[in-house]
């Protein structure tokens, strides 16, 4: 409890601090995470929600702002379509691969916007010498909350 008071007293501090800070540098991925990155780009771009399910695993989860879980690939199939079909940038930030699990820390932002958009952080796992698949996509925005 004592944690929980700090940290809400600390909050504004840290939005301020956020706030002017420089972005963080990207992370160099070795090739099998990068295909991840930009395999789930082109998806997004062509408004593909069949091949974005499709870089899930059978049972993996999409973790978007304000939104539900949702599991499986045809439930992501199905929370993807009728999104999409713009440009994506995604940026690594950090990674880190460890047998057939990893993960990857990142940011990403559309068209010619300046600076990042979001966040994300992607779960991946793969089975033998089998591709990177992502068990989760989290991700959420950097626009401070709207005002109720």
């Amino acid at each position: 409890m004592i944690f929980c008071s700090a940290l809400l007293l600390a909050s504004p501090a840290i939005a301020h601090d956020a706030e002017g800070a420089k972005p963080l540098p990207d992370a160099a991925l070795p090739a099998p995470l990068d295909r991840v990155l930009r395999d789930y780009e082109q998806a997004w771009r062509t408004g593909d929600a069949k091949a974005l399910a499709g870089l899930f695993t059978d049972d993996g989860f999409v973790l978007q702002s304000n939104q539900p879980p949702v599991r499986g690939r045809s439930a992501i199939e199905a929370a993807y379509a009728g999104q999409g079909s713009s440009p994506l940038r995604l940026r690594a930030l950090a990674y880190s691969m460890e047998g057939n699990t990893g993960y990857i820390i990142g940011a990403y932002s559309y068209g010619n916007n300046v600076g990042d958009t979001g966040k994300f952080t992607l779960t991946l796992k793969r089975v033998g010498d089998g591709p990177w698949l992502i068990f989760s996509d989290m991700d959420n925005t950097n626009a401070p909350p709207r005002a109720r």
